[in-house]
This record gives C-alpha cells, sequence and structure tokens, in this order.
C-alpha cells in the first residue's frame, strides 16, 4: 500500500498505459479520479472500484480548459486533496513528413499532446502548492528527447512536455512538488499499432509490466527526486534504493 489514501489523478485511462497505471495506483491504495475523452472511462472507473475505496471519473477534452479546469475542481472538492498527476492522455497525429504534415492535425495534436498537459499541471499545482506537497508526472517519448524523421507533431509535443518538466520542476524546487518524465518505450497498446501496423506486439512488454516507476514517482519513496528523466523499461528499484 505505498500510495495508501494519496489522490491521484490519470488522464487519459480509458485504455493502455493509462489504464494499467490507475489499476496500479487503486492496487497501491491511492484514491483515484481518471478521466478520458470517451464513456469507456465509466467501465474502467467501475472495475477500479473492486480494489478502490474511491473511484471518480471524468469524460472530458484535455485540450478544453474550462473543462480541464471543473474536472480538477471536482476532484478537489470530492478528496479534499490532490496529490499525484499522472499527464498521460495523447495521440500520435500523422506519420508523415512536415512538410505534408495536415494543418488541422497538427493543431490537434499540440492542443492534447502539450497544451492539454499544461492546462492540468496549472490547475492541480495551485492545489499542491497549498498542501505544501504532490508529483506530477510526464509520460514522454523517446522521439521527445531526440527527434525522428516523420514523427511530426507527436515528437514536437513531446518535446514540449520534456521542456515543461524542467521549468515546472525549478519554479517549483523549493516547494516540496516534485515534476519528472517517464519514458514508456515500445508497448503493447492501440497508439503503437498505429504507428507501427505491422509490428508482432505479442514480443513487446504489456502496459501492466512497466509501471513500477509510475508507483516509485508517485510514493514517498520518491521525495527530493525532480526534474528528472526516466526510462520506464530500464527501471529497477533496487538500484535507486542503493
Amino acid at each position: 500500500m505505498r500510495l495508501k489514501d494519496k489522490v491521484a489523478i490519470i488522464t487519459g485511462a480509458s485504455r493502455g498505459l493509462g489504464k494499467a497505471i490507475a489499476e496500479s495506483f487503486a492496487r497501491e491504495g491511492a484514491l483515484i479520479a481518471v478521466c478520458s475523452r470517451t464513456n469507456e472511462i465509466f467501465t474502467v472507473a467501475d472495475q477500479i472500484k473492486t480494489t478502490c475505496s474511491s473511484c471518480y471519473a471524468g469524460k472530458l477534452d484535455v485540450a478544453n480548459y474550462n473543462e480541464v479546469k471543473e474536472f480538477v475542481e471536482a476532484v478537489h472538492k470530492k478528496f479534499g486533496r490532490i496529490d499525484i498527476l499522472v499527464n498521460n492522455a495523447a495521440i500520435l497525429g500523422e506519420r508523415t513528413n512536415i512538410a505534408d504534415y495536415p494543418i488541422d492535425v497538427w493543431e490537434k495534436v499540440i492542443n492534447i499532446n502539450l497544451n492539454g498537459v499544461f492546462y492540468f499541471s496549472h490547475e492541480v499545482v495551485k492545489y499542491m502548492m497549498t498542501q505544501g506537497n504532490g508529483s506530477i508526472i510526464m509520460v514522454s517519448s523517446s522521439v521527445g528527447r531526440k527527434g525522428r524523421a516523420r514523427w511530426g507533431a507527436y515528437a514536437v509535443s513531446k518535446f514540449g512536455v520534456e521542456g515543461l518538466v524542467q521549468v515546472l520542476a525549478d519554479e517549483l524546487k523549493d516547494t516540496g512538488i516534485r515534476v519528472n518524465s517517464v519514458n514508456p518505450g515500445p508497448l503493447a497498446t492501440k497508439m503503437r499499432k498505429q504507428a507501427y501496423p505491422n509490428e508482432d506486439q505479442s514480443k513487446l512488454k504489456k502496459p501492466e509490466e512497466i509501471v513500477d516507476i509510475f508507483i516509485y514517482l508517485a510514493s514517498d519513496e520518491s521525495n527530493g527526486i525532480t526534474g528528472m528523466q526516466f526510462d520506464a523499461q530500464d527501471f529497477k528499484l533496487n538500484e535507486i534504493k542503493k
């Protein structure tokens, strides 16, 4: 029960990594708040309630500031605090050259993957600062640390997320709030299938297999760890403790 009674918001939690993180946090004793663009989120919330004393769910667009603000306010009203934010919601967009990239798709990817992360962080930080502690975990990508051809808006948005981690961690370094990023690596998910349609996903790790780094960063074990980049598939807690 490493997260006992901590209140955690996980965005994009209706499937894949977000769902796996929410389920693992619930098993560790956290009180869960999840959101997604689809009605699937309410089914996920019902499943989580079997292992969690409380799970709040909301259907919203993370690219809509007013919807984000209302959701965060509702979570705080329900639980009285917010201890953890996992900014997971993202879309892939198009795998094409910059010269050919559709303008409307570019704007949509940036709005969801970067502006949505800013909106949630912007709102949650206010409550964490009053509490004097908290953990914000950004889900990044290898192409957000080293750009590669034909990754377009997705890569650029993840570079922006990494920049936000650095800025926010520096701003909050004396507040007890820590901000870190995690690159999940290749996982057997629908988004990965969209990016690599011919890949054999049976050879990839499942999201449930790489949640340890998220539990560590959400727990008090990571107090003092901020402004760092982590690779989920290389994470070993025993080495950290040494």
